[in-house]
Formats: C-alpha cells, sequence, structure tokens
C-alpha cells in the first residue's frame, strides 16, 4: 500500500531528524536539503539509503543529484511506491 505525501513527509522527517538532529518540524517540502537544511553530500546518500529502506524504493545515483528539496524526495518516493 502506498504512503500518502503526508505519511513519506513524516517518515522522510524522521529519518532527517535521525541523521542531522534538526528538529522534525524543520522538515518541510520547500526546504533545501543543502540550503536550508545545511545537509552534507555523505548525510545525504545516508538519509538516501535510509529512506529507501523505510519506503523500500529504490533512488538510483543519478537521481540524487534532482532531490534538492524535501518536496522533490517526497514527490520521487511516492511516485516510485507505485
Amino acid at each position: 500500500m502506498a504512503l500518502s505525501e503526508q505519511e513519506v513527509l513524516a517518515g522522510l522527517a524522521d529519518i532527517v531528524a535521525e541523521e542531522t538532529g534538526l528538529d522534525t518540524g524543520d522538515v518541510q517540502l520547500e526546504k533545501s536539503f543543502t540550503d536550508d537544511l545545511d545537509i552534507d553530500s555523505l548525510s545525504m546518500m545516508t538519509i538516501v539509503t535510509l529512506a529507501e529502506e523505510k519506503f523500500d524504493v529504490r533512488i538510483p545515483d543519478e537521481e540524487v543529484k534532482n532531490l534538492v528539496t524535501v518536496g522533490d524526495a517526497v514527490s520521487y518516493i511516492t511516485t516510485a511506491q507505485a
């Protein structure tokens, strides 16, 4: 059963909070991973790996560079689940 965008956002916020120590409330759709949340490439790869496991999706390395904002990641995961 595919999760809603809100459920994916909540799950992704948990992952980001666990990896970076940020508050889950800071992880919002319009936020940029690098500019707003200050996530470096190493942390991003960890977040991607954890998201793949949590949501049972595959995010190819070449797609990761397209996931600029939290909303990009939520959309990708939501679509990939279908």
